[in-house]
């Protein structure tokens, strides 16, 4: 009996600049298909003729995964990009170009992520929808962006998408928000194991280099309202007061269009409460950095409002680093109440969880990936490719 070809999945890039946690997600999602399920899927990446060289370069270097560069996808990310090509797929139920893209890499399956490729598309597809922030947060939304985003999933909707999301709760804001869908949907938890090359870096040289103590708390959100790095500011000007100096190192992109001096005017409170050498913004940084500052912290700590599943979660999870977390359901689910949790607008809480880290933490120690990380990666494989199975399953019918 003959070998089964790889199913050839078309992904679009997802610029880290933009959405870190959503690129981290896709390179892990590659990196773990070969790993765990070799020959099984042939991921293929469209990205942009103005994509960052070395992210793509990091993509096309995992085994099976094809990277096409087209202009088609140029800025594919950005919201006007997103509008457009939207309006177009309404308008014609086809976004000719892309789906003319994917014929000539005799695709299979379409995986839209932030991107409606239409109602006509020739194609079995599944429609990621990593959280429903614009429903449970709909004040950091301008009007435009709101209906923009609602409009997009509604659209997928209509269009019969099998629909994935990352977890349980993301489920229950899916039936309460979109009441009566009929479309397939799956619940696919990720986990993530980051490759042997990402955690070669001694931590100690990242450390020095950015002149960081040897004990300090890890906080790698992108700089968007929703994270929340304020409550951060908050907690961290309790305990000076208190007499106990505390060092949060915080990375990621600063940019947030809907808020643009939101970092600015976070910084200004930071200089004039005095904890400039208590909170350090590191900007964004090479992603064996980040795994480095994870592994070599007191704990993570993740303020979010809202999250579809948690990606520095996953990764804190993946080495046993201490978490301190926001209360919300999914940072509940996520971590099975392994964890310290505090109420979103509770400063005094996250206050009193740092010290007592801070003054438990003993010598700096490095963690390495755990040994129980393999079951749930693979665990996850398998519900990723009984989707795509299904799916396609389906389309046959």
């Amino acid at each position: 009996m003959p070998e089964r070809a790889p199913l050839r999945i078309a992904f679009t890039n997802i610029p880290r600049r933009l959405w870190a946690g959503g690129y981290n997600y896709q390179r892990n999602l590659f990196e773990v298909l070969n790993r765990y399920a070799p020959g099984a899927v042939t991921p293929v990446l469209f990205a942009g003729t103005a994509d960052e060289p070395e992210e793509i370069a990091a993509l096309a270097g995992i085994p099976a995964v094809e990277v096409v560069r087209s202009p088609v996808f140029d800025h594919a990310a950005t919201g006007l990009a997103r509008a457009t090509g939207l309006a177009r797929a309404i308008a014609f139920g086809l976004d000719g170009p892309a789906v003319a893209e994917f014929e000539l890499r005799k695709i299979d399956m379409v995986f839209e992520s932030a991107r409606f490729f239409g109602w006509r598309l020739p194609f079995p597809a599944i429609a990621w929808f990593p959280d429903f922030q614009h429903r449970l947060l709909p004040h950091l939304f301008s009007r435009s962006a709101y209906w923009r985003r609602d409009l997009g999933f509604r659209v997928q909707i209509a269009s019969g998408r099998h629909i994935m999301v990352s977890s349980a709760s993301a489920l229950g804001d899916l039936k309460r928000f979109y009441p009566g869908l009929s479309n397939g949907v799956s619940v696919v938890r990720f986990a993530t194991e980051p490759p042997a090359s990402l955690l070669s870096t001694n931590p100690s040289d990242v450390i020095a280099s950015y002149g960081l103590p040897p004990g300090y708390f890890y906080l790698p959100n992108q700089f968007w309202r929703h994270k929340n790095h304020r409550i951060v500011v908050d907690a961290l000007d309790l305990l000076k007061r208190r007499g106990l100096d505390v060092v949060v190192a915080a990375s990621g992109n600063t940019q947030d269009s809907r808020d643009p001096d939101l970092f600015e005017t976070t910084m200004r409170q930071v200089r004039s409460r005095g904890l400039d050498a208590n909170f350090r913004h590191l900007g964004m940084i090479p992603l064996d950095h980040v795994y480095a500052l994870l592994r070599a912290s007191i704990a993570l700590i993740n303020p979010s409002e809202c999250e579809g599943w948690s990606t520095t979660v996953e990764e804190a999870k993946s080495f046993g680093v201490p978490m301190i977390l926001s209360d919300i359901d999914v940072h509940r689910e996520q971590t099975e109440g392994r964890a310290r949790y505090f109420g979103i607008h509770d400063a005094e809480t996250l206050a009193e969880q740092m010290a007592q880290l801070a003054q438990a933490a003993g010598p700096a120690t490095t963690r390495n990936l755990l040994p129980n990380l393999e079951q749930r990666v693979e665990a996850f494989v398998a519900d990723f490719i009984r989707l795509t199975q299904d799916v396609m399953a389906s389309a046959a019918r």
